[in-house]
């Protein structure tokens, strides 16, 4: 396709069409273990041909709400429908949903293809369908010379695939993936991830992801659920969660970010400035809906949009001064870390576009750190 006619394609955004109705409906899902309320209340919808991440750290409920999504777990309260059907008196053997785990479990003594046709066997369908069906899923993922060889002959990641591969010849409407990469080396999982984002692509099968990995959830999904004590905090596509994370929760779970405590002395047009430290410049960011005046607030500030300079910046909003602390070299970028006044701490990266990069800062020196009025977000909670 030419880059014309994919500039052309219609952004997919199927939660912003009011006509468009939800393959998945959680309704005031509220599940209890004893005391424990595992997930509380929650309610969300999730679309088709989604890559939707459930994002938290561990004992958030990301997991229990997959099993509820699998049929391995039932709601204390509310209701789970799948392409408007109710859940609640469907076995999971009878949902048009496949689980994919992070043990990939496969079975040992049979080949790669015979692991993809188990679950077509076991549903008796006829042999030339099968061989086809599992032709199609090896080429998919890449796997028709490794046919007939068995998992432990094939390296990690495409043990991976087969699994995948076995989760998706069913042809499901809903894939369910629980920390699929968890057991990969990191560079492995990076371009597993780009595997998994075309193959959900081409398949246009729903998928579903439970991860505590950020850039996992950043890299693969339309849409992250980021998760807390059983309720959903944010869901938004990544940029949005990484630009504008709606609370500090989220700011400070996703990425690295300068949390800058104050409070608010002006607000309006979208903008929200906070007084942080005596004698020192207020400091201004986002902030849509308008503020008190007095108001405790926290600018949240990525430190690659906090711009350093030995010299002190003109014509910039944001400007303050500190003492460099430490420096950290990370081969294509560098992080300082700045004390200013009250002995707030801010980060600060640059790229290292040059071989030799930013050789005039050094430990002790006094810098300039500057950002525009976009660059943050004042956050009240």
């Amino acid at each position: 396709m030419s880059d014309a006619a994919k500039a052309l394609e219609p952004v997919f955004e199927p939660w912003k069409d009011p006509s468009q109705k939800p393959l998945i409906r959680f309704e005031n899902v509220t599940k209890r273990f004893g005391d424990f309320t595992a997930i509380d209340d929650l309610t969300i919808n999730i679309y088709e041909k989604e890559f939707f991440a459930l994002l938290g750290p561990s004992g958030c409920g990301k997991t229990t709400m997959m099993r509820m999504l699998g049929g391995f777990e039932t709601p204390t309260e509310g209701s789970i429908t799948i392409d408007g059907q109710d859940m609640s008196a469907v076995p999971p053997n009878k949902r048009a949903v496949n689980m994919m785990f992070q043990s990939y479990a496969l079975f040992p003594h049979l080949s790669v293809a015979d692991n993809i046709a188990f679950g077509l066997k076991r549903d008796k369908l006829p042999a030339d369908q099968i061989a086809a069906r599992v032709e199609e899923m090896l080429s998919l993922v890449q796997l028709n010379k490794f046919a007939s060889r068995k998992p432990h002959q094939i390296s990690g990641g495409q043990r991976q695939r087969v699994a995948l591969a076995r989760s998706l010849a069913k042809a499901p409407k809903l894939l369910l993936l629980d920390e699929p990469l968890g057991a990969l080396d990191k560079k492995l999982r990076q371009d597993t991830q780009f595997e998994l984002m075309d193959i959900q692509e081409t398949t246009g099968t729903t998928f579903v992801i439970v991860t505590h990995d950020q850039e996992e959830a950043m890299t693969v999904a339309s849409r992250i659920a980021v998760m807390d004590h059983g309720k959903i905090v944010q869901v938004d596509t990544p940029a949005k969660i990484y630009e504008e994370p709606g609370n500090i929760y989220v700011a400070d779970f996703i990425g690295d970010v300068n949390l800058i405590k104050g409070k608010v002395v002006k607000s309006g047009n979208d903008h929200a400035s906070i007084s942080w430290a005596e004698g020192q410049q207020d400091l201004t960011g986002i902030a849509h809906d308008e503020i008190p005046h007095g108001t405790e607030a926290t600018l949240a500030i990525r430190p690659e949009k906090v711009t350093i300079s030995t010299d002190r910046p003109e014509g910039v909003t944001n400007a303050l001064s500190g003492t460099v602390l430490d420096i950290a070299y990370l081969g294509n970028m560098s992080t300082y870390v700045i004390e200013a006044a009250n002995g707030t701490l801010i980060k600060a990266q640059a790229a290292n576009t040059r071989r030799i990069s930013r050789r005039a800062i050094t430990w002790e020196q006094q810098v300039w750190l500057s950002f525009t009025d976009t660059a943050g977000v004042v956050l009240t909670s």
